[in-house]
């Protein structure tokens, strides 16, 4: 499983890919069970480099890896390979090098979790592509460091890529769009720079889930974004300006839209609303105009922000929109109305 923290981080539609994951094909146990030797040499390699943590102490040479028994490893119910390898909470005393060996010798995985670590480190190596069958890669809370491997889109069987707290540095791989089936990305929580590919609007249909915040990220949002239907966006504390209208529309499917903590600019009166938004979070921008009546409609709207704006006019009567407080309308330039005080007639 994944560690608390993370799973908290995680939307409800990354849950139920996760569930997909790790209920398909699990190893019933029996006598018969034999794990491949050489996978089975190659986690207690991987056990030994991490320096022997308590936590797979299941780890043992004496018993078979595919036998439930071994803490984060599961196998093929037909083959026996290695198919899902999740570590997490391991307390390593010190600095560790993440084992190379995790990346090429499980030629079988489809699901790698590497979870609330904080001393592994090193870097992704672009011998990640060698791992043909992977459909969700996880790497969070840990320090390790250097760019996201352009090496990635190589792997075509990837669906959720999620690489977030971390000390990750350089620019989001472009060549990430050609994936066929990326249902979600997440590169929260690094040091990333450089702009928002332009080639992400060509994602394909299945792609829902989109996550860079708290990042370093500049420039404005492409124009591209449009043809996404995302149900989930979560760009906020970056640096991006410009216009983020590309993001709305009536007929999106959005759920979460999260664009706070940046340096935004267009006017929110002429966007469309998703009917389906239970979470709008716009705070801390240069969004000017007034807010649109359609605001009133969104019926299943929880969490909403808009302070630290340009906005100007009456909040709109209805809806959910009074019940919330004044801080999520505050330190605007002349926003008025219910919670807010009084329009000047």
């Amino acid at each position: 499983m994944l560690s608390s923290s993370t799973m908290e981080k995680f939307p409800s539609c990354i849950f139920l890919l996760l569930l997909t994951l790790t209920t398909h094909n699990l190893i019933i146990p029996s006598l018969s069970l034999k794990c491949n030797p050489a996978e089975k040499e190659a986690l207690l390699k991987i056990k030994k480099e991490l320096g022997s943590p308590t936590k797979l102490s299941s780890w043992n040479p004496t018993t078979d890896c595919c036998s439930h028994k071994w803490e984060g490893v599961l196998c093929d119910s037909q083959t026996y390979r290695v198919n899902k390898l999740d570590l997490f909470d391991l307390n390593l005393p010190k600095h560790v090098q993440i084992p190379p060996s995790i990346f090429t010798n499980l030629p079988f995985i489809n699901f790698l979790s590497i979870d609330n670590i904080p001393n592994l480190v090193g870097t992704i190596p672009p011998s990640i592509s060698k791992l043909t069958k992977l459909e969700v890669l996880i790497i969070s809370g840990t320090s390790i460091s250097g760019e996201i491997p352009n090496s990635l889109s190589q792997i075509k069987t990837l669906t959720s890529i999620l690489l977030t707290d971390n000390k990750l540095t350089g620019t989001i791989p472009a060549t990430l769009s050609s994936l066929p089936d990326v249902f979600s990305i997440y590169f929260n929580g690094n040091q990333l720079t450089g702009t928002i590919p332009e080639s992400y609007g060509s994602l394909p249909k299945s792609f829902m889930c989109f996550g860079l915040a708290e990042n370093r990220l500049t420039g404005k949002i492409p124009a591209s974004l449009a043809n996404l239907n995302l149900v989930l966006v979560n760009l906020s504390g970056n640096a991006l300006e410009g216009d983020a209208s590309v993001l709305f529309g009536s007929k999106k499917r959005t759920v979460e839209l999260s664009l706070d903590k940046n340096m935004l600019s267009f006017d929110i009166g002429k966007v469309g609303l998703p009917k389906n938004l239970t979470l709008l979070n716009l705070s801390k921008n240069k969004i000017y105009g007034a807010l649109p009546k359609g605001l009133t409609k969104l019926k299943v709207l929880s969490d909403f922000n808009v302070s630290y704006n340009n906005l100007c006019g009456e909040i709109p009567i209805g809806g959910k929109l009074q019940n919330f407080n004044e801080s999520s309308y505050a330190h605007n330039k002349c926003l008025c109305g219910s919670p807010l005080r009084h329009c000047k007639t």
